[in-house]
Order: structure tokens, then C-alpha cells, then sequence
């Protein structure tokens, strides 16, 4: 079902300084930024390396408001890894394949997630503690 790990996603204070962290540290290119209102987040996209499917990123997050869901990760765990994302070859397929093993959907039906790509969320309580998403990336 999984086809790579598409990206970790790291909650962070000042977006700017871990740009700058991470690509200077690891040497990683920006690829993209975003303002995603509904998310309530603005976020970068670092390249680590391309694969069969789409490549593999860091994704930087930093909350709009402290009442976003990263705002309150941030609050009250602090900066680091908030979510770990699988890219799949049909978003729709793997959330129902995923529910239908008992699994909770934060999210009814994909919606838009980075660089166009289509995403859904799974309940942490049921896949071990780790917020998952799964994403479609966009074609090319």
C-alpha cells in the first residue's frame, strides 16, 4: 500500500530559522512554501530525495494562530516531529482499506495537502500513538 515515505513533518516556532537549520545543517533545497489556511499553518517543503511515486521531504510547520492544531502541538509538546506521511498511489483506496481494518479517518474524503497533492489523516489512538497521513502526490 505504501509506496515511500513522503515526508516528516516537523512543528517549529520560526519557520525562517529551521529553513535555515535544515538546509544549511543537511544541505536540503526549499522547494515549496504555502500558506495553507485551513491547515492554519505556513510550511516549507525541503527535498531529501526523489523516488518512484514522488520524492521525499521535510515538511516544516508553523502555526498561523496558537489555536491551529500545530499551534497546540507546539503548546504543549514543543517543537519536533508532529506527523510522519506514506505516499500511496490512490488516497481514496488506502483510507478505505485502512478504515475497513477499524482504523478512525480524521479526514471523510482526501482534501488538498502540499504542492498540490491530495492527503487524509488517521487517527494517532489507533496507528500506535503517530499521527499518519497519507498522500497522493500531484501528477506531474
Amino acid at each position: 500500500m505504501f509506496m515511500r515515505i513522503d515526508h516528516i513533518g516537523i512543528a517549529c516556532h520560526d519557520l525562517e530559522e529551521k529553513i535555515a537549520l535544515f538546509s544549511g545543517l543537511f544541505e536540503l533545497e526549499v522547494v515549496a512554501r504555502e500558506v495553507n489556511e485551513e491547515q492554519g499553518v505556513k510550511e516549507a517543503m525541503l527535498r531529501i530525495a526523489d523516488a518512484d511515486g514522488g520524492g521525499s521531504y521535510i515538511q516544516l510547520l508553523e502555526p498561523l494562530s496558537p489555536d491551529s492544531p500545530v499551534g497546540k502541538f507546539l503548546a504543549k509538546r514543543g517543537e519536533g516531529v508532529h506527523h510522519v506521511a506514506f505516499g500511496v498511489p490512490d488516497v481514496s483506496e488506502a483510507m478505505s482499506k485502512i478504515g475497513g481494518k477499524g482504523v478512525r479517518l480524521l479526514d471523510e474524503s482526501p482534501r488538498h495537502g502540499s504542492m498540490g497533492s491530495q492527503i487524509a489523516f488517521l487517527h494517532p489512538k489507533d496507528v500506535g500513538g503517530m499521527l499518519t497521513e497519507l498522500v497522493q502526490a500531484a501528477k506531474s
